[in-house]
């Protein structure tokens, strides 16, 4: 069970390996195209409503981000990024968020960095070892992709 104190005000996610199953299909035409279930996809209404602010700090771009952050109205997006950390740390400048106050969740390499910054830290089962074996990270019981977010989500909401 994911345990985050009542004083997180954002949550801030890497998407791919976290909202996805990291996997993408690409169609008759060449376009890649990403599954997101809709646990996940609730999760992200359940926190606005909630009056969580949200982050999506991306290594790659793509239209999933871009529909989720319109109809949920996500208050940072940041797509293509290589240094995640460096967004991060202006996330946190730009809200005056204190240590306590953000979660990062992230699944792989390019996350490791800002995972380590971060005082709350979660990941999914199928995360690289490199992460797994963070100190203090909590590891979600469902799986990127499969219900993992909303697990979170769920944490938060009490």
């Amino acid at each position: 069970m994911i345990n985050l104190p009542e004083t997180i005000k954002m949550v801030i996610t890497d998407f791919d390996g976290i909202i996805t199953d990291n996997c993408v299909y690409i169609d008759s035409k060449g376009e890649m195209t990403r599954k997101l279930n809709f646990k996940d996809v609730m999760a992200f209404s359940l926190l606005r409503k909630n009056g969580f602010m949200m982050g999506i700090v991306s290594g790659e771009s793509n239209s999933a981000i871009e529909l989720i952050s319109k109809k949920f109205q996500i208050e940072e997006v940041h797509q293509g990024i290589r240094n995640k950390l460096l967004i991060i740390k202006s996330i946190i400048e730009k809200y005056n968020l204190k240590e306590d106050e953000f979660v990062y969740i992230g699944d792989d390499v390019n996350d490791y960095e800002s995972l380590c910054y971060s005082k709350y830290a979660v990941t999914v089962p199928d995360a690289a070892d490199k992460i797994k074996s963070i100190e203090g990270i909590q590891i979600t019981q469902r799986h990127g992709g499969n219900g993992a977010f909303r697990e979170i989500a769920d944490s938060l909401i009490k």
